[in-house]
């Protein structure tokens, strides 16, 4: 945020805000759209895109937005934008193809429809920020490929805890200090959630049962921690990782993971199930300097040689417009990857599956995901749990089985199929 709220300062002096397109009209635009316009000089809330236009009217109604325009072509979107008339449509090609719009936040968690969102933003010169991890960690390596041939910023989003992750380790790597296990706290963990089982703690949060069912059978931590490792390097110690349940704080949870082990393997992404401070991140490193660790015992860091650095919350819709001026203004990623993917998300039977029916989505009654290393993946030609969706199962199987490719079905046509061929045959 700092130097980020400056030039936002100079941007609204100079009536010239950052313009942003969001896509859905769900949970986080629904906060992130107020975020933006009430509450961010310099930065203007340009189009919302939904497939129900009139939920995405409901939203800047509520956003406090008097009279907000429909439109229909990208040219009449720019119009607006030149008006600083916050607008609604259906069609995400208005947003991604209108040259006034600087930024697209990709909001709806779907894949197929994100996939096409994303790639259609890139070819055509938007930044693109991504509140998608599931899509980012299924294709995030080739669209951001595809981002730097096009010159634009390809980028996942602070308060997403990927974002809140990097931010802490590029904090913790520029005090001097060895990153080696990079972590999530997760509250709970079950991989049985369904979204019937959640339907009443869904209602409570105006979320969606499957969104809450995607956090609680723990698909979406192993989405998150896949993305920060595609953004560090880092590996997995296990399949769907250790998760070790604590109920202390993340302080004192460094006798929960083997460091010998976790320096041979180049350091790890991880999650802690139950610790405090919930729902944070954290990063465990080291200091290689004697000099350096006495002063950071001296300034309460304890004796080492693992030192805990932490962040006590994720922000979530707060802090995701400042990843998109950092994306326009500075042309500063928050989370994206080094280079092709080094773990990936496969999917698990979540109960009994039998031959010839249809899998659901993220967050559903079929599948859970557990994070992988890619090179395992690929050899064992393991399914995504990107790519998961609506393919036909061919052969009965058992409860906690991972998925092949050998297994499904796939549906033709898709262009997140495409986008993966094209992944792979980039890095193999």
């Amino acid at each position: 945020m700092i130097i980020v709220d400056r030039e936002l300062q100079r941007r609204a002096a100079a009536d010239a805000p950052v313009s942003v397109a969001l896509t859905g009209a769900g949970f986080m635009v629904r906060g992130m759209a107020p975020r933006i316009v009430r509450h961010t000089p310099g930065m203007h809330l340009a189009v919302i895109v939904n497939r129900h236009p009139e939920r995405a009217r409901e939203v800047l109604l509520g956003a406090g937005v008097d009279d907000p325009l429909f439109v229909e072509t990208p040219e009449a979107l720019a119009d607006a934008i030149a008006l600083r008339r916050p607008a609604y449509t259906r069609d995400p090609e208005v947003a991604t193809r209108c040259a006034a719009v600087d930024v697209v936040i990709e909001s709806t968690g779907a894949i197929e429809y994100g996939a096409r969102v994303a790639l259609d933003a890139i070819t055509h010169g938007r930044h693109l920020v991504m509140l998608n991890a599931e899509l980012d960690a299924t294709a995030g390596p080739i669209l951001n490929a595809i981002a730097q041939e096009h010159g634009v910023v390809y980028t996942g989003c602070e308060g997403d805890q990927p974002g809140v992750q990097m931010n802490l380790l590029r904090f913790v790597e520029g005090i001097g200090c060895r990153p080696l296990l990079v972590g999530n706290i997760k509250g709970m963990l079950d991989r049985y959630r369904t979204p019937a089982t959640q339907a009443a703690f869904a209602e409570q949060w105006r979320s969606t049962p499957e969104m809450v069912t995607n956090f609680a059978d723990g698909t979406k931590v192993n989405m998150e921690q896949a993305v920060v490792a595609n953004a560090t390097g880092m590996t997995v110690g296990q399949r769907g990782m250790w998760m070790p349940e604590f109920s202390g704080h993340v302080d004192d949870g460094t006798g929960l993971f083997d460091f010998e082990e976790i320096e041979r393997l180049g350091g790890v992404v991880d999650s802690v199930v139950g610790a405090s401070p919930g729902p944070g991140v954290f990063v465990y490193a080291t200091h290689d300097d004697p000099d350096q660790r006495w002063y950071l015992e001296y300034l309460k860091m304890g004796p080492g040689p693992i030192y805990c650095f932490y962040v006590p919350y994720h922000l979530c819709h707060f802090e995701v417009p400042t990843s998109a001026a950092r994306a326009v203004l500075f042309a500063d990623a928050t989370v994206a990857p080094l280079g092709g993917p080094v773990v990936e998300v496969v999917a698990v039977a979540k109960r009994d599956l039998t031959a010839g029916e249809v899998l659901d989505g993220i967050g559903g009654y079929c599948t859970y995901g557990l994070a992988e290393r890619a090179d395992v993946t690929a050899g064992e030609r393991l399914l995504p749990m990107g790519v998961a969706e609506g393919c036909r199962v061919l052969r009965a199987m058992d409860r906690d089985t991972p998925l092949t490719y050998d297994d499904v079905e796939i549906p033709p046509g898709r262009l997140i199929d495409a986008l993966r061929a094209q992944q792979a045959d980039r890095w193999g």
